[in-house]
């Protein structure tokens, strides 16, 4: 069983950075895919952030060039550094570890950009 803990969430103004943690526990990190989706309020969850064991990242379009993933398998932590901030980047982002007969996720940390 693996436990994924998202922290680093908050409230920040437009313009402003923030940089989300997800901590792993369990051995299977370093050979995963780790990704990062995010739920705004009445909207469906949809794909942040992806990348692979072999550091091979992907990005929705309405974060590239603002957001990077990035992961340190010997933490078993994976980050989204989050710069330039705006209001519609506003959601409960979740930690995702898929695999072959495994799906984990994480509880989510809220991020709230306003001024």
């Amino acid at each position: 069983q693996v436990q994924l803990v998202e922290s680093g969430g908050g409230l920040v103004q437009p313009g402003g950075s923030l940089r989300l943690s997800c901590a792993a526990s369990g051995s299977i990190f370093s050979i995963n895919t780790m990704a990062w989706y995010r739920q705004a309020p009445g909207k469906q969850r949809e794909l942040v952030a992806a990348i692979t064991s072999g550091v091979i990242t992907n990005y929705a379009d309405s974060v590239k060039g603002r957001f990077t993933i990035s992961r340190d398998n010997a933490k078993n932590t994976v980050y989204l550094q989050m710069n330039s901030l705006k209001p519609e980047d506003t959601a409960v982002y979740y930690c995702r570890m898929p695999g072959l007969g495994y799906d984990y996720w994480g509880q989510g940390t809220q991020v709230t950009v306003s001024s």
